[in-house]
């Protein structure tokens, strides 16, 4: 870019003029912000940051704190040019900057764990509640994404949403957080009761995988994308040997499965690592 003539601002002056500019959008933010429901504001003043540019911090979640947990699962088609597959996933990430959003991650999956599962990506993302969510999903910049990056190069997308019940720890999985996502799909006919059981199996494994995993587990609000899979839990680990640590720990496994196995009709479970943060925008 060709420099501007002109006598340049001293130092001094311009970061004065950047503290203001910071000030302003800092106060603009907080005058939106008494506007809303007091559970939306809490979670978005956990992410306001004047500064688009600068990583997320770590935000620690009181056991009342419910937000919404929005993943997306992606099959791209064999033989995508791989810049066609980071340009999906560089608009991905680049949707952070949308007010609705709490947190979100784009990238490839790790390993699909389920014979069932051919996915290749997946998105995961957290929102204050299930009314930004769905302003997230009509917002021009997110159909835009889909339309431009990531129809033309899919063959097939899931998505399941639920409420992050009772949720603790940071609301940001650090890079090189390790997900094991698991989808199910229950059986024809089966009574709340069954599903409260199945629930609450999934929930106990807090205490059998220890403080340093965070878990969430609940029931999918929105069926149109799910493919029948109706309930859905995400497990969050330091990285990936704790991942494996964990699938290993072949009494956990099974006690969970031989309580729910009964009741399923199929399952997907993927694993994934949350990369380095990107400088994507709108």
């Amino acid at each position: 870019m060709a420099q501007r003539s002109g006598t340049s601002l001293s130092p001094e002056i311009c970061d004065s003029h950047h503290l203001t500019l910071k000030f302003k959008m800092l106060s603009s933010a907080l005058r939106t912000l008494t506007t809303l429901p007091s559970t939306s504001r809490n979670l978005r003043l956990l992410r306001l940051n004047p500064c688009p540019s600068s990583r997320p911090f770590s935000v620690k979640m009181s056991a009342h704190t419910q937000p919404i947990e929005h993943i997306v699962l992606f099959k791209v088609k064999e033989g995508i040019d791989s810049s066609k597959v980071n340009d999906m996933l560089n608009g991905l990430n680049g949707l952070i900057s949308l007010d609705q959003v709490l947190h979100l991650t784009a990238g490839p999956i790790l390993r699909n764990r389920s014979s069932s599962s051919s996915f290749t990506h997946l998105l995961h993302s957290r929102y204050p509640s299930k009314e930004d969510l769905s302003i997230y999903s009509a917002h021009p910049a997110h159909m835009n994404v889909v339309k431009q990056f990531v129809l033309p190069i899919c063959d097939d997308i899931m998505a399941v949403d639920w409420v992050a019940d009772a949720l603790q720890g940071s609301l940001v999985p650090p890079p090189g957080s390790a997900l094991r996502v698991t989808f199910l799909k229950l059986k024809e006919n089966l009574g709340d009761e069954v599903k409260g059981q199945i629930l609450e199996v999934i929930a106990g494994l807090r205490e059998k995988l220890g403080p340093n995993v965070q878990l969430t587990v609940g029931e999918n609000f929105s069926p149109a994308r799910a493919k029948g899979f109706s309930i859905a839990s995400i497990a969050i680990l330091p990285g990936p040997n704790e991942l494996e640590a964990a699938a290993s720990d072949k009494e956990m496994v099974e006690l969970q499965k031989e309580k729910v196995r009964e009741h399923l009709e199929s399952v997907i479970v993927v694993d994934y690592v949350v990369p380095p943060p990107q400088t994507a925008s709108l």
